[in-house]
């Protein structure tokens, strides 16, 4: 696997861009600030400094992806969607940042932001990222469908990532328009039912293409 590429610098980047703007705005924020927010609107306020724990878990992903292809038995085959890999990480840095702009802006001017349909759409957008880039991933430990049968089977993790990456995308559009449903609870059913049954479908289809693919010897 590449040691640094001008990617995976883009990505530590980006992973402390949270951390700066919790600098940044930090003294003008109030004691408490809107840190929850569930399906049925309640708000849930928590003391400002939590915001830092927010902006960290950029760092704390950058550095757990850096790691992670090292500690996989097949770190080799991360070469092969090394591309995939760092825009997976990107998406998750720019998941963190857009998770770190909330709290601020919502701290700072309570209201601007409809939240739910902000990470709706978020999580939908990354839903669909990972469905264009899924058949591009080789087996491995850390990436991907990972289930008996798709990390006994290289044949099978390739057929199964192909399918996914379709069902992946479809669940991911869906959950796009989703967030624009002025009704949380319908926002939450296009984002999660769809992406429940893509993970049903290919996590049961590399089941039944494992075993056919033993019964043909």
């Amino acid at each position: 696997m590449k040691k640094i590429s001008k990617g995976q610098v883009a990505v530590w980047i980006l992973a402390v861009i949270p951390l700066i703007l919790a600098a940044a705005v930090y003294a003008r924020l109030p004691a408490e600030i809107p840190m929850q927010w569930d399906f049925g609107g309640e708000v849930g306020y928590e003391p400002k400094w939590h915001l830092w724990i927010v902006a960290c878990l950029g760092p704390f992903l950058a550095v757990l992806f850096y790691f992670l292809p090292r500690l996989d038995p097949k770190m080799r085959n991360y070469d092969k969607f090394f591309g995939s890999y760092l825009g997976f990480q990107m998406i998750m840095m720019l998941f963190v940042l857009v998770m770190n702009g909330i709290c601020v802006v919502e701290g700072l001017r309570p209201g601007t932001v409809d939240v739910v349909m902000t990470i709706c759409l978020v999580l939908g957008l990354r839903m669909v990222y990972l469905g264009n880039v899924m058949p591009k991933f080789r087996m491995n430990w850390f990436c991907g469908i990972k289930t008996p049968w798709t990390l006994s089977s290289e044949s099978i993790w390739t057929r199964t990532h192909r399918v996914a990456g379709r069902l992946y995308f479809v669940s991911g559009l869906l959950g796009v328009l989703g967030a624009f449903i002025p009704n949380n609870i319908v926002r939450l059913l296009m984002l999660l039912v769809p992406l429940l049954v893509a993970s049903l479908i290919s996590t049961a289809l590399s089941y039944l293409w494992y075993h056919a693919e033993q019964r043909a010897g």
